[in-house]
């Protein structure tokens, strides 16, 4: 019997990958795979929607509104609250839908164009929400498209409209925010909490600044809500932004304006003649 050692190889070595030492390769992983799927299905480009986890589809709302319809408010002040909350949510549900109807709708429009690449998929943080939302509108218009989820305590998982080849666990929020940033032509942002700032104001900086050098366009959806939220005008007023920095922003109110908004977009800086005219059949993404 032989008394020859094995020694293990470092890339068979869990306890190493996982080390504070080996962190580098683990970015280049989460940077490689989704690099590696996306040329191998020939998606160039997406349409990256952001908004809040929280919010629930109008029948969801409607299940939970329900359970506090005998309640009295005089009598149960904290349930009161609760029914009060939940109302809200059903007003909130507006958005939750309205995102799956633009989802469906723009995937409808990319799945008719004469190209050999999947242009303009539906990209999302894969979660909850919003996020939800906008990957069921593709699903329902028969098409696919892309989450891209974090790794959380709380809050976020896969939702189920995501196919399993196009679902992608981060661990690191850099590399997920540079995945939403690299291919998107159009980013959209729904109403949404601290998450959903944080990246909107991310790649609004990105493009303010000159580090996007594409054409980016910055669908801000529901003005009100959003104006209500952050004071645009106390900024210009207190001149810590340009007046002209506002045009980076494209407002938009509902389904018809936001649709309409990004085919003109992209119409007028990525279908030219030259990049539709193509034969070769799509890649299928089953």
């Amino acid at each position: 019997m032989s008394n020859k050692k094995t020694t293990q190889k470092a890339y068979e070595n869990i306890n190493f990958l996982n080390s504070a030492d080996a962190r580098i390769i683990r970015i280049l992983a989460e940077f490689l795979e989704p690099q590696v799927e996306f040329k191998k299905l020939k998606i160039i480009d997406t349409i990256v929607f952001f908004g809040s986890a929280r919010l629930k589809s109008k029948k969801e709302a409607i299940i939970e509104l329900n359970k506090f319809k005998t309640i009295n408010p005089k009598t149960t002040p904290l349930l009161a609250e609760k029914l009060r909350k939940a109302q809200h949510q059903v007003r909130m549900s507006k958005y939750y839908e309205d995102a799956v109807e633009l989802s469906k709708r723009l995937t409808e429009w990319s799945m008719q164009l004469p190209t050999s690449a999947n242009r303009f998929i539906i990209c999302t943080g894969g979660g909850p929400g919003i996020m939800e939302a906008a990957n069921k509108g593709a699903k329902i218009a028969g098409g696919y498209s892309i989450g891209l989820n974090i790794s959380l305590p709380f809050e976020q998982y896969v939702n189920k409209y995501v196919p399993p080849r196009l679902s992608f666990e981060f661990h690191y929020f850099f590399m997920r925010k540079f995945w939403f940033a690299y291919l998107a032509k159009c980013l959209i942002v729904f109403p949404g909490g601290f998450g959903t700032i944080d990246e909107f104001f991310e790649m609004l900086t990105l493009v303010q600044t000159g580090k996007i050098k594409k054409k980016l366009l910055l669908v801000v959806y529901d003005e009100k809500y959003w104006k209500s939220i952050i004071n645009f005008d106390g900024l210009i007023e207190n001149g810590v932004i340009n007046p002209e920095d506002m045009q980076y922003l494209s407002f938009c109110n509902s389904v018809d304006e936001a649709f309409n908004c990004v085919i003109k977009h992209f119409e007028k800086n990525y279908l030219n003649k030259k990049e539709i005219e193509l034969t070769e059949p799509k890649v299928a993404l089953q």
